[in-house]
């Protein structure tokens, strides 16, 4: 099968692979359908994630037909369509059973797919714990509806979720691609009193206002000023820093108002600095970290209602043997692209 393969630092090369088998009871085969390119995928091949393991086959957002199952799995059978979770999680341990599902005992647990073990972009792909990795797709939602439902609307619903938000909250969101208009989405169910997104690309600022228009929009260099003349107590009550960009740790903490919760969704590239003697007097709580991606059945529900439309997000498609083009236009942001759909 065709497979989407970290080589080695810098370099990713579309080779020919095995078809995964069974390796455990609880594994599924699940034929992938539909695919997308992530952030984390640029993170791997740039050197950010140093547990990635070279030689995988990259890929963590996907949708497919379930092929084949161990015999303990009891939740999913061949034929089924299925959104994969991007976290491997075995359901049983301490993390597992109070949610924290990022942080499961097992040794392929968290984030595995695409980075510890073959991920799937790729032709067939093996997800581990299939009961708690697999959720199947309502017949009324399509595999386009569906393809972000196991990363980043995952990331986006578990950062609100997180977030404590009230319907009297200014939320501050900053940044606007793909993760943070996931971020966005779920926000706009807690029905908060004002959502103000700092973008500094005029692309995604244009995408915001189209689709959102409800949302208050400003650029970094004017995001202190404009949440202060748009918030009632001296700044945001709620930040979600999804940029990962550089000063964006420092605009979000400066952002919020005292007492205020600050979650901290991005994934950086480098270091960030934590001056706690200018941020003493805030008594600010942070949140961070990575996504808990036990909610999906939940967001599939939500879709299936309406609720959640992430199909703007998808500006781009590309078949899986054109996948090296769909990472220049996603990697460069060429051609005004969100996501990219990788068929297959």
């Amino acid at each position: 099968m065709l497979a989407y393969t970290y080589i080695e630092h810098g370099k990713f090369e579309l080779r020919e692979k095995a078809e995964p088998e069974i390796k455990d009871s609880r594994d599924a085969i699940v034929r992938v359908t539909l695919g997308s390119i992530c952030t984390s995928d640029l993170h791997i091949k740039h050197g950010s994630v140093p547990r990635a393991v070279p030689g995988i086959t990259v890929g963590h957002e996907m949708v497919g037909i379930v092929e084949q199952v161990g015999p303990d799995v009891i939740s999913v059978k061949p034929g089924d369509r299925v959104t994969v979770n991007v976290e491997t999680f075995c359901g049983e341990c301490f993390f597992c059973k109070h949610g924290y599902v990022n942080n499961c005992t097992d040794p392929n647990g968290g984030w595995a797919l695409g980075c510890r073990i073959d991920g799937g972009q790729a032709e067939y792909v093996r997800v581990p714990y299939a009961d708690s990795g697999l959720n199947r797709i309502p017949e009324t939602v399509s595999d386009e509806q569906a393809l972000f439902v196991g990363d980043v609307l995952a990331t986006g619903f578990w950062a609100a979720r997180i977030s404590e938000i009230s319907n009297d909250d200014t939320v501050l969101i900053i940044g606007a691609g793909p993760t943070g208009i996931c971020t966005l989405l779920c926000v706009m169910l807690k029905k908060p009193r004002r959502i103000i997104v700092c973008e500094k690309s005029p692309e995604r600022i244009r995408f915001v206002r189209e689709h959102y228009p409800d949302v208050l929009v400003t650029e970094p260099e004017n995001c202190k000023d404009f949440v202060l003349r748009n918030s009632d107590h001296g700044g945001a009550d709620v930040v979600l820093e999804v940029a990962g960009s550089e000063d964006t740790f420092r605009l979000a903490w400066d952002c919020a108002r005292p007492n205020a919760i600050v979650t901290v969704v991005a994934l950086y590239d480098k270091p960030q600095l934590l001056p706690l003697p200018d941020m003493y007097g805030k008594n600010l709580t942070f949140k961070t970290g990575g996504v808990d991606g036990c909610d999906c059945a939940e967001i599939l529900e939500l879709i299936e209602q309406g609720k959640i439309d992430t199909t703007p997000l998808i500006t781009h498609k590309f078949p899986l043997n054109e996948i090296e083009e769909a990472y220049r236009v996603f990697e460069n942001r060429l051609d005004g692209v969100v996501k990219v759909a990788i068929s297959v």
